[in-house]
């Protein structure tokens, strides 16, 4: 099955500086006042102490590696992710984005890099060793924002110099490979809809004797976002995948948040289709 025209490849990688740095004089100290023996544990300087700054960069990353995986599905150990090709501007717009706004932050960060190794030492005490401290460049060079789009490649892409027995061996390797790897990625956006309902089902329950549950206003709209996702996410049209993800979205159109917090019959009446729909599919 080709999806070369349904998804491509995209990869996203962000690097951020660690700012640690083990102390081999503090970790023998700890390790000897501990009668501990020297493989006992390792004493790591956080070389930004007294600021936050290199953290919020590192924090907005991961934020960044978390939207990006939501957004896209497995494809390789190598990181490259499927992103389907209906997503592909508004992924890069938000993507572009989120670059300026990182390597903005890092240019703010460079900026301050010497008064915050001033912040440091006053903050390590003894600890502090300006010897510990890249110059600026080489911090700069630590950070980094990277995307890159390529096609899924196919079996038929082998340009290679081999006979033809094993050219046809190799296509057929990775004609099966590629098959392995659009069902993973198929099989994340199910999975992705199963566990909304799942929750959903445990959340909309409602015990007798048990305390009511609160209801964020977010309980309604990740569902209906997640519904949205998946018009995209089903890269092979799997009419299976469609169906139950328009089952889902019917049910929660037709009530709002508010209903769901004070009426436990639109409870008891959502949880019915929800769980009717766990029942109906093959997960």
């Amino acid at each position: 099955m080709s999806i070369s025209n349904s998804a491509m490849l995209v990869e996203m990688n962000i690097s951020v500086w660690t700012g640690q740095k083990v102390d081999r004089g503090a970790t023998t100290k700890v390790t000897d006042d501990a009668r501990a023996s020297s493989d006992a544990g390792l004493f790591r300087k956080n070389l930004m102490a007294g600021t936050t700054l290199r953290k919020e960069i590192a924090d907005y990353a991961a934020l960044c590696r978390t939207w990006h995986n939501g957004r896209t599905l497995p494809w390789s150990d190598k990181g490259s992710r499927l992103l389907p090709t209906s997503m592909f501007f508004d992924y890069k717009k938000e993507a572009n984005a989120r670059r300026d706004y990182f390597n903005d932050k890092v240019t703010k960060f460079i900026e301050q890099y010497p008064t915050l190794v001033l912040a440091a030492e006053r903050s390590l005490g003894d600890l502090f060793n300006p010897t510990d401290y890249p110059n600026i460049a080489e911090v700069q060079s630590k950070f980094g924002y990277r995307l890159v789009f390529s096609p899924v490649p196919e079996a038929n892409d082998f340009r290679i110099d081999v006979g033809n027995s094993e050219l046809v061996e190799l296509r057929a390797q990775y004609e099966s490979a590629y098959e392995g790897r659009v069902q993973d990625a198929m099989k994340t956006a199910w999975d992705k809809l199963h566990d909304s309902l799942l929750t959903m089902s445990e959340k909309l329950a409602d015990p007798e004797g048990e305390k009511p549950k609160l209801f964020h206003g977010t309980f309604v709209t990740n569902i209906t976002d997640l519904c949205s996702l998946l018009t995209h996410l089903n890269i092979t049209n799997d009419p299976e995948l469609e169906k139950a993800r328009r089952e889902l979205e019917r049910a929660v159109a037709s009530v709002d948040i508010t209903d769901i917090r004070e009426d436990p019959g639109v409870r008891v009446d959502l949880k019915a289709q929800v769980d009717a729909v766990l029942k109906r599919y093959e997960w």
